[in-house]
């Protein structure tokens, strides 16, 4: 079932995190931060262990290098554009 308290759960949550830990979202990785928190978001009911092996299953095989994080797309915000 949907219902508005549960947006209103992952809003808080994601400033709580903008104004806590991150402090700033750039806009080039603003889908990756919302996705960051969307996962936290969708795992919170399990128990710690269960949340740590689907972490560690969601990381299996994924790899993000420093360059490849930096690099310039040639855009003006440094969005992606996909």
């Amino acid at each position: 079932m949907a219902h508005t308290n549960g947006i209103e759960s992952f809003w808080a949550m994601l400033k709580r995190g903008y104004q806590g830990s991150f402090r700033k979202f750039s806009d080039k990785h603003l889908d990756r931060y919302v996705r960051k928190f969307a996962g936290r978001h969708n795992i919170r009911p399990r128990d710690t262990l269960d949340m740590m092996r689907s972490v560690a299953i969601g990381m299996a095989g994924k790899r993000l290098r420093y360059l490849d994080l930096i690099a310039d797309n040639g855009l003006s915000s440094g969005a992606r554009t996909s």
